[in-house]
């Protein structure tokens, strides 16, 4: 199988990425693995496609993630054909394209759609992830599941929501992620709302949300693949991230710390909740955001957190994610273009 990577920029990736175990996953069993950056594809006159790829020494077998991907770093760059490729998994992150390279991220999910009609497996489904692109896309989940949510750029509506929850409320921006920009408010202690408001309306809407108490303990990042959860021989690729005293945020960006944690029958029914949305939506790899009985967000960028999940129970999650996408390579094979995309990214 050859397999595709793309992420924000081969140069800036991390060895403790999820990114990088799975492509040195792909690599251990045996596949043909290349990185690509969102600024290295290609439109020919002839209407082909191609991209500027990163790959590591071929057949050499990889134990250190920091080696893997130094030898990934500095191999000389080589332009490849898409159309060769069985799989692309779609791996950037739209939070860290901001500013004026913001064009980025929508110029990679345009090239991924061009991929998909070639016939190569392009996952997540990238006409969904350009739907995903903003939080809104999470109120499309089921109500039962999401906090009680406000969108707007008005500042005395935003005071007037904060009200009705009883005082207290999350705002963060509309887009982004990573815990970037995020502030809990307390109208007791007279927070300067109209300061953190203006902050976060200078790049968009305000998204204004109920606080939810089982969040001071953190949050259960699940991960899901094809809409169930990710687990193997009955251990689940979840665990909690803890925030330090001093932050409401649990991002492990933002110094969130990862402990083991049970997956209760309450997390299931909001997977169960979920699971028709992200099928249809053809999002293969996904992370839960879990607070109690309610998801704070639904992540079908480039989730993180396969590390900790190896440190913590040492299972090697990402192998099976691999496993998975042999075998939707094989069903292509058997179906050919009967299956759209879409279906395919999480039959």
């Amino acid at each position: 199988m050859k397999i595709g990577f793309v992420v924000n920029d081969i140069a800036t990736e991390k060895p403790i990425y999820s990114t990088t175990r799975l492509a040195m996953s792909a690599a251990g069993r045996g596949h043909d693995v290349c990185l690509m950056g969102l600024r290295d594809f290609g439109y020919e006159p002839d209407g082909s496609l191609s991209a500027i790829t990163a790959t590591a020494t071929a057949g050499k077998r990889y134990r250190s993630l920091d080696r893997y991907l130094e030898d990934v770093q500095a191999a000389p760059r080589e332009r490849t054909e898409l159309a060769d490729f069985d799989v692309l998994m779609l791996r950037a992150d739209p939070a860290a394209e901001a500013g004026d390279s913001a064009w980025a991220s929508t110029a990679g999910l345009a090239f991924g759609r061009m991929v998909a009609e070639t016939g190569v497996l392009v996952v997540n489904d990238p006409r969904s992830l350009a739907d995903a692109m903003s939080k809104a896309y999470f109120q499309q989940f089921p109500e039962v599941v999401r906090p009680r949510t406000l969108i707007t750029r008005d500042e005395d509506r935003v005071r007037e929501f904060i009200g009705e929850l009883g005082g207290r409320a999350v705002l963060k921006p509309l887009q982004g992620s990573g815990g970037s920009g995020v502030f809990l408010v307390d109208m007791e202690r007279e927070p300067n709302i109209a300061q953190i408001v203006e902050a976060i309306a200078r790049d968009g809407y305000v998204v204004a949300q109920e606080y939810l108490p089982a969040a001071k303990d953190g949050d259960v990042r699940m991960f899901l693949m094809n809409g169930r959860p990710l687990e193997i021989d009955g251990v689940y690729a979840a665990f909690r991230r803890r925030p330090n005293e001093a932050d409401v945020r649990s991002n492990m960006s933002a110094g969130g710390k990862a402990e083991a944690v049970k997956v209760t029958d309450e997390m299931l029914h909001l997977v169960d909740a979920v699971r028709p949305k992200l099928l249809f939506d053809g999002m293969f790899l996904v992370g839960l955001d879990i607070a109690g009985d309610k998801l704070m967000e639904v992540n079908v960028f480039s989730p993180g957190g396969l590390g900790s999940c190896a440190a913590l129970y040492g299972v090697d999650f990402a192998s099976a994610v691999i496993e998975d996408l042999e075998r939707k390579t094989g069903m292509r094979k058997h179906y050919g273009s009967e299956l759209a995309n879409v279906q395919l990214a999480t039959a």
